[in-house]
């Protein structure tokens, strides 16, 4: 068997960098295709893999207008005990739809993920599905801000009405990278330290990443986030990570550095699919944890159909029933 390179990520024509620089032309470009995304109340939903669990995906939040005196039929859930028990009547508590909900898009542009084999990089994809779901919350009037972090430094937008919100977010995205990164590592860090604390509660987040470096036992920032808001896993992955090559011999270059890998190996597949396996599993165990909607979004496949689809409520059999 002879060495064979590996695949880059293009659209198949030489000289061209379609796929692996974020465009911004292109971005905003993505508007028309929006308008197909539903960000709007759909009750539980379930996650995306087969065998998914409920979670909450409930779009434009609810707040507090006022209490009133308790009629008949009222929800009994919505009781106001601290004003019944001060007046001696009860009382309910009366609530209106947020005019425009607070949503989040936060980017993981790091150096994990300049990677790709089909189609784009997942920093591509990421970008892409950041757009997208930001034009929908924006003509959606919800107000739209977020934050990009490279490995090298995070830029936060808070979330401002119409263009002001997105452009400054979208330019964000198609900014030039730095060569000298930090690793995945500066993920968790910046959501722990800079955004959490920032975010108000009744949020949509989206976090958008390969999350390859998530450590599950320091997560609080997750819990904190989740608690209050609805949050929205959205997981950009290659091919080529969940599943290896077909058996041969492959020269990968990664900078100055060579190396030939054997796929033949059985034990080697066998790892290689085991391992993008447990951390899709602890992906969906966060989920589950953090009633958080997962979204998977694979390098080679259409992001403004699989974001439609992903974002779609599923609901179990017995409960369609009803």
């Amino acid at each position: 068997m002879t060495d064979r390179p590996a695949t880059v990520a293009t659209d198949g024509s030489a000289g061209t960098h379609k796929g692996i620089a974020v465009d911004l032309d292109e971005l905003i470009g993505l508007r028309h295709e929006a308008k197909h995304l539903d960000l709007v109340p759909r009750g539980r939903v379930l996650a995306t893999r087969s065998g998914g669990h409920l979670s909450p995906f409930r779009g434009r939040g609810m707040e507090f207008d006022e209490s009133r005196v308790y009629q008949p039929g009222d929800e009994p859930r919505n009781m106001d005990w601290r004003v019944t028990a001060r007046s001696g009547t009860p009382h309910v508590k009366l609530f209106r739809e947020e005019r425009e909900r607070p949503v989040w898009l936060v980017v993981d542009q790091g150096p994990g993920m300049r990677f790709g084999t089909r189609v784009a990089f997942k920093s591509v994809v990421a970008a892409q599905a950041a757009a997208l779901l930001g034009w929908a919350a924006s003509d959606n009037g919800d107000r739209v801000g977020g934050m990009v972090f490279d490995g090298h430094r995070a830029v936060q937008h808070r979330p401002a009405a119409g263009k002001r919100g997105l452009l400054p977010l979208l330019r964000a995205l198609a900014g030039p990278r730095p060569d000298d990164t930090v690793g995945d590592a500066l993920f968790v860090d910046a959501l722990a330290m800079q955004l959490a604390p920032s975010i108000r509660s009744g949020s949509l987040v989206f976090l958008v990443s390969d999350f390859h470096g998530l450590d599950a036992q320091h997560l609080t920032w997750m819990a904190r986030l989740a608690r209050t808001n609805e949050l929205v896993l959205v997981h950009v992955y290659d091919r080529l990570e969940a599943e290896a090559p077909p058996p041969d011999r492959y020269t990968v270059v990664d900078g100055g550095r060579r190396a030939t890998i054997d796929t033949s190996s059985p034990s080697l597949r066998s790892s290689w699919s085991g391992r993008f396996a447990r951390h899709r599993d602890n992906l969906l165990q966060l989920s589950q944890r953090y009633r958080a909607h997962l979204v998977e979004l694979r390098t080679d496949e259409p992001v403004a159909d699989t974001l439609r689809n992903g974002l779609r409520p599923r609901r179990h059999a017995g409960a369609r029933n009803r």
